[in-house]
């Protein structure tokens, strides 16, 4: 199985649960601004709540993304106030054809003094278990 992590972070909680998705199931976590290139079964991304949405620049990614390369998203992230980044994803990827798991990883993440230290490891090793089990089916 083909599997790629993406991600877009303004603050580095996403980027550090990416590298943890990342290394459980085996491969790098990457910047939304590296393309998929390769065709590849699940592609875990990660993003945050970014003024009540999803940054513009993940909506793009998810646009762009082409449906023949990218079998299913599987969603991550964290944020401060927000929860579920999920409905905006998937409406994103609707746009391109690509389906979304249902299943999704998200927990709090610090901003401006709120939730101070998380995402923390119990998140990091949480974020982990999640990516592992939707490998292993």
């Amino acid at each position: 199985m083909k599997v790629a992590v993406r991600y877009y972070t303004k603050t580095g909680n996403t980027k550090r649960l990416a590298e943890a998705v990342a290394e459980a199931v085996g491969t790098q976590a990457l910047p939304i601004s590296v393309p998929i290139s390769e065709p590849v079964d699940i592609l875990f991304l990660g993003n945050s709540y970014y003024a009540f949405s999803i940054d513009p620049e993940v909506r793009k990614f998810v646009t762009s993304l082409d449906k023949n390369r990218v079998g299913k998203i599987v969603n991550f992230g964290s944020a401060a106030m927000l929860n579920s980044t999920w409905k905006k994803v998937k409406a994103a990827a609707d746009k391109a054809g690509i389906p979304m798991d249902e299943r999704e990883f998200h927990c709090k993440g610090e901003f401006k003094g709120v939730h101070k230290g998380k995402p923390d490891e119990t998140d990091m090793k949480a974020a982990a278990e999640f990516a592992r089990k939707i490998i292993e089916g």
